[in-house]
């Protein structure tokens, strides 16, 4: 399985939107970066390959990459980089970037590069026996705000920060999608249908929506993530609650309390 790391963004909503500042994958929680936990986690499941798309401040990235092999966690070759000229102007152009590896015939996992979390919910998502799976939590503030994954008969029907009606049971989705190698195909034409188009305002769920609402009902799975620790980082707020809220739970979690 290859994973796809999005970390080409400036992170406006963090940092503004002309900044110099260090991108979110470098965010350090009790010493470590997200990135160094993104990958010891990754190495920890069996990852074949990481892809991380980068952009704003590589140079800052690709040193920490290079900390990251030389200090053990991962060998040389593990992580890949593909540079996003284009990364101030839309996330849909980051995973554009990685079409060769959407289309690499493999189960490719996606994930978000903001995300703290505990290691079970990498786990989960690695043992599913959903080849098409995302991960969700139910237990979450119902705004506009979250990107939300719609359930009814048990089955996922839409996905989105949109609000829709006719759902049994709603969630939020953490930012991580696991596919099978026919899907990341689909996906990935999906995404270069909306740049040809020059549809540079939608996202890259909504390319992910795409496939998924033209797929017959129960092709993407889920695993149910509710109770494990885990926060995704876009505003100052957020980093407080990372270090005075989350951290202290990762370390208060045990498997099999959620």
């Amino acid at each position: 399985m290859k994973v796809i790391m999005l970390a080409a963004g400036v992170g406006r909503r963090l940092h503004g939107d002309e900044n110099h500042d260090l991108p979110k994958a470098l965010l350090r929680f009790s010493g470590k970066t997200l990135l160094a936990r993104h990958i010891e986690i990754l190495r920890g499941h069996g990852i074949d390959e990481m892809v991380i798309i980068v952009g704003h401040r590589q140079d800052a990235l690709l040193e920490e990459i290079a900390a990251i092999v030389e200090s053990g966690i991962a060998p040389e070759g593990f992580v890949k980089t593909l540079f996003n000229p284009r990364y101030k102007e839309s996330g849909i152009l980051s995973l554009g970037t990685a079409d060769s590896v959407m289309r690499c015939g493999e189960d490719v996992m996606f994930m978000d590069a903001d995300v703290l979390y505990h290691p079970e919910l990498m786990a989960r998502l690695v043992r599913s026996e959903h080849r098409n799976c995302f991960t969700m939590d139910r237990d979450f503030e119902l705004d506009d705000e979250p990107v939300k994954l719609y359930l009814r008969g048990g089955k996922i029907f839409d996905f989105g920060k949109q609000m829709v009606d006719g759902y049994e049971v709603i969630g939020e989705w953490p930012g991580f999608l696991r596919m099978s190698p026919e899907i990341a195909f689909k996906v990935a034409d999906a995404v270069k249908n909306h740049i040809e188009n020059d549809n540079l305002l939608t996202t890259y769920e909504d390319a992910m929506r795409d496939v998924l609402v033209s797929e017959p009902a129960g092709t993407f799975g889920f695993e149910d993530v509710t109770g494990i620790p885990w926060t995704e980082i876009d505003f100052p707020e957020d980093v407080v609650r990372a270090e005075t809220v989350i951290l202290p739970l990762m370390k208060k979690f045990t498997v099999g309390a959620s």
